[in-house]
């Protein structure tokens, strides 16, 4: 149940703009939403994103799906009410960032249509990209990174996304990136072009 909201008293317009902040980092924030399969390529881009935004002298949090889960959200589990109240906090927590100029990276399955609108009306259409990481559940399967497929195949994994538990293809995201299709350096020049892209059609004075 939610918290009854009268007896709170925000002061948002009391604060230090948004605009201040940015100039102060001469940059603009925005939200890069990397959704996909587990063991897609959504981290190792995240990361290499992340690495190469901030050679280029730019600030850069990145918000990775099982660091979020080991602190934040250590209390949700896996049933759909929790895997919403998982992306709606991190909604949240990265239109904060932004607000602040920080470009943020968010890895997540993120695995239906419902879960990506929640994220885009949190965090706002002039704010998001929202990123498709491609590719087939037997590819990340047979990549198995974190060794979750065999777990899932041993049956010690249950409601895992792709088999137990649906994953639906975007409807409208801003990029596709195919994994399968490209190789690593491909991926991420396609990525890096398209969030420059993002936030010089944002800014501004910044």
């Amino acid at each position: 149940m939610n918290a009854p909201l009268d007896h709170l008293y925000p002061v948002f317009e009391k604060m230090l703009p948004r605009s201040a902040k940015e100039t102060l980092l001469g940059q603009s924030g925005t939200v890069v939403w990397m959704h996909g399969l587990s063991g897609s390529g959504k981290s190792t881009l995240a990361n290499l994103l992340e690495r190469r935004l901030h050679a280029d002298g730019r600030l850069v949090k990145v918000l990775d799906g099982d660091n979020i889960r080991s602190g934040l959200n250590r209390n949700l589990g896996f049933s759909d009410e929790d895997r919403r109240e998982n992306i709606r906090r991190v909604s949240e927590v990265a239109k904060l960032f932004a607000e602040c100029g920080v470009i943020t990276i968010a890895s997540f399955i993120t695995p239906n249509n419902e879960l990506r609108r929640l994220a885009r009306d949190v965090i706002g259409t002039d704010d998001l990209l929202e990123v498709y990481i491609k590719a087939s559940f037997e590819t990340c399967q047979e990549r198995d990174p974190k060794g979750l497929y065999a777990k899932v195949a041993a049956g010690e994994v249950k409601r895992f996304t792709g088999k137990d538990s649906a994953f639906e293809e975007p409807d409208h995201p801003d990029l596709v990136i195919d994994t399968e299709a490209c190789n690593e350096e491909e991926c991420l020049a396609r990525l890096l072009d398209a969030v420059l892209r993002k936030t010089a059609g944002k800014a501004t004075d910044a």
